[in-house]
């Protein structure tokens, strides 16, 4: 009997770190991989995760889709909504806070990035920590294992890889305390949607990871924006420029020399784009 708990533990096990790395890679491969292939890589990913998900389903309990503890948890938003309003009161102090053009605009422009927060809550709750509960000896190494690969797959952008750590470590911890998954998907929005109001854009080149970041172009997403759309942060002080500007001659240096000549050709041919039309007027 004992040889045959053995079995089906190991068997478990290799079955959780294998869907945990296959899962894992599958992400990079996402965040790593340019369009149009990206969109393709994207649909399986979400297949695969979605399949895993459901095959190691117990119950919605289980996965903290459930109103117990809702009202127990609830400091977790009043803690993200202090954190938000400090940063807010800063950003205005700094002249670094942008928004949208009132509640309708905010709706509009944020209502995918609260749907996200769950489905990140989801895969680090339910994908990436209950798998190392498996595979590692105790909670705490779990969710420091689970907040470190969440963290990672946030590189190249280094404010949202720390950011990300530390609130990913917070947020398993909590789950494992509350077991509610509903509180840390607000908190997260929360949280998120403050960092894109209150850093500049050009800093944290709109929050993207992966390729995205790598190939962030402000001047481009700038003059492919207009109005209550234009980039935030385009009317900042200029040492916040200045920062941004040092961010990408930072990240340039680890561009292949091929993606260096793009980018140089790219800002030619912007620059004779606005010397024609100046020409012109």
């Amino acid at each position: 009997m004992a040889v045959g708990n053995n079995t089906a533990s190991s068997t478990g096990k290799f079955r959780d770190l294998w869907e945990l790395v296959t899962g894992y890679v599958l992400i990079l491969a996402v965040i790593w991989t340019p369009r149009p292939l990206q969109r393709y890589l994207y649909l399986v990913t979400v297949v695969f995760l979605v399949i895993v998900i459901w095959r190691s389903f117990e119950s919605p309990q289980a996965m903290g889709l459930r109103t117990a503890n809702l009202l127990r948890s609830s400091w977790v938003v009043a803690v993200a909504l202090v954190i938000s309003a400090m940063s807010i009161v800063i950003a205005r102090h700094l002249h670094t806070l942008h928004g949208t053009s009132g509640p309708l605009g905010f709706i509009k422009r944020y209502w995918g990035y609260a749907l996200w927060s769950f489905s990140q809550q989801l895969l680090l709750q339910d994908f990436f920590l209950r798998r190392f509960l498996s595979l590692t000896p105790g909670r705490k190494s779990a969710a420091l294992a689970a907040a470190t690969i969440f963290s990672l797959a946030h590189l190249p952008n280094p404010i949202l890889t720390i950011i990300t750590f530390l609130l990913g470590l917070a947020a398993c911890f909590v789950f494992l305390s509350y077991r509610n998954l509903y509180v840390l998907a607000i908190a997260h929005a929360i949280l998120g949607i403050t960092i894109a109001l209150t850093v500049p854009a050009p800093l944290i080149r709109n929050m993207r990871v992966g390729l995205g970041y790598l190939t962030y172009n402000r001047h481009r997403f700038h003059h492919a924006h207009n109005g209550d759309r234009r980039e935030p942060g385009a009317a900042l002080p200029n040492r916040y420029l200045a920062m941004a500007a040092g961010t990408e001659r930072l990240h340039r240096d680890w561009l292949s020399p091929s993606q260096r000549d793009q980018d140089r050709q790219q800002g030619y041919r912007a620059c004779a784009g606005r010397a024609h039309k100046a020409s012109s007027v």
